[in-house]
């Protein structure tokens, strides 16, 4: 198992409308590294920092997990998934393929 994986993903708005799940400390960092330049402050450089040292180093990834849902929250793209999203719904039995 992957020792970057948080224990329970992050759930974010990107857009208007599409919902990302991130589920580790690579989604986490590539999601900052895209985030616009124009929206970055202190919270979000914190957020950076501390996954950045989790990535490198011996800090708690917890630590970075909760940096990055502070960065998220006050960017106001946090969302709290209580119930399974359409995505992560099995298609109960209805074969996928395509017909032959």
């Amino acid at each position: 198992m992957n020792d970057r994986m948080f224990d329970s993903p992050v759930f974010v708005k990107r857009g208007n409308s599409l919902i990302e799940e991130i589920a580790c400390l690579e989604d986490a960092l590539e999601f900052l590294y895209e985030w616009p330049k124009n929206r970055r402050d202190t919270i979000y450089e914190t957020a950076l920092r501390a996954c950045q040292r989790a990535f490198d180093s011996g800090y708690p990834l917890s630590a970075a997990k909760e940096a990055f849902c502070g960065f998220a929250r006050s960017a106001r793209i946090h969302e709290e998934v209580t119930t399974a999203l359409p995505w992560m719904v099995g298609n109960r039995g209805q074969g996928g393929g395509v017909a032959a």
